[in-house]
């Protein structure tokens, strides 16, 4: 089996990882920017109202989360909005893009708990719904596209023991991507060039994605699994995947040039690329906190400040996450 399909079927075939809602988190086997601090959905919220403000964006616009697991990103995104413009939340749609109706159950489930009905919201199953303006924000989205493997223009197979080799040759298209981004020993990502299609054929939307990775490939391999926040080398020795498929989270790093071409090529314009530190203090992270500090106590300030501190640390997320930035219009 081609390492691309053993990856979609570790996360999305049946019972695949994100399948089914797993926790996030302390109780999951990862953090994320939004498990981290609700500061994050706050900074986003503060560029979705500066992007109508500067007329890209109409004040009756759709939010829309690619990716939203619980929908928590969301759900902070709209609980800012009512501290900083509340008059948008009688204007705004908020939706969830989520193809598994198990997911779509929980969801729903959790803004009715959330805010009853006092919002609008609806889930889409698929691109071809999307027919008029959006606002879309995805975190950690594109790291889990399936990847192929690639050694000495090689690329990975894992065979029916569950064993991986690298033992057969790759096609013109893998190869052509292999010598593009200079990647010949590492990760080569599957399905850049549909999801940029697929959102190419919205009208008009302003897209805002995190992730870790880098504009160009480190060099060598960074794919890895993650279990009760320990990491795991699926090329250490006694790495066994059997102990792990579908029931652990299987990422790598992200190759953020090859999604920006895919999109170009597709007229989708790139506005920025920063890091995650540069990201939030530019979308206004510590006007918010300026907001939060005059608002409460200093241990509240201190508390909510410290799990900030981890979003934008460069030794924590701040430097080894990045943020990218699309529009079309």
């Amino acid at each position: 089996m081609n390492f691309s399909n053993f990856f979609n079927s570790w996360l999305y075939l049946e019972d695949g990882y994100y399948t089914n809602y797993k926790a996030i988190g302390k109780e999951g086997d990862f953090y994320t920017a939004v498990s981290t601090s609700k500061f994050f959905g706050g900074s986003i919220a503060k560029r979705l109202i500066e992007s109508i403000k500067e007329g890209f964006l109409d004040e009756n616009t759709t939010v829309l989360e690619i990716g939203a697991h619980r929908g928590y990103l969301l759900a902070d995104i709209i609980e800012f909005i009512y501290t900083i413009e509340p008059m948008l939340l009688n204007t705004l749609t908020f939706a969830i893009l989520e193809p598994f109706e198990n997911l779509q159950k929980i969801q729903k489930e959790y803004f009715d708990e959330s805010f009853g009905g006092n919002i609008s919201f609806k889930h889409y199953s698929n691109f071809d719904e999307l027919d008029k303006e959006y606002f879309i924000v995805a975190n950690e989205i594109l790291d889990a596209f399936p990847c192929e493997l690639v050694l000495d223009n090689k690329k990975a197979t894992v065979n029916k023991k569950f064993e991986l080799e690298f033992n057969e040759p790759l096609d013109d298209k893998l190869k052509a991507l292999s010598q593009k981004y200079n990647i010949f020993s590492g990760e080569v990502a599957v399905g850049y060039d549909d999801f940029a299609k697929s959102l190419s054929n919205i009208k008009k939307f302003e897209f805002v994605t995190f992730d870790y990775g880098a504009l160009n490939h480190r060099g060598d391999f960074s794919i890895r699994v993650y279990k009760n926040h320990e990491t795991f080398s699926i090329f250490d020795t006694d790495f066994d995947f059997k102990d792990f498929y579908k029931i652990s989270d299987i990422t790598y790093d992200v190759v953020f040039q090859h999604f920006i071409d895919e999109c170009e090529a597709k007229n989708i314009k790139t506005v920025e690329f920063k890091t995650q530190m540069s990201a939030l203090i530019n979308f206004g992270l510590l006007e918010l906190l300026e907001i939060l500090k005059a608002k409460t106590n200093e241990a509240i300030y201190l508390k909510e400040l410290n799990r900030v501190k981890n979003l934008i640390e460069p030794s924590l997320m701040g430097e080894r996450f990045k943020m990218l930035r699309l529009r079309k219009s």
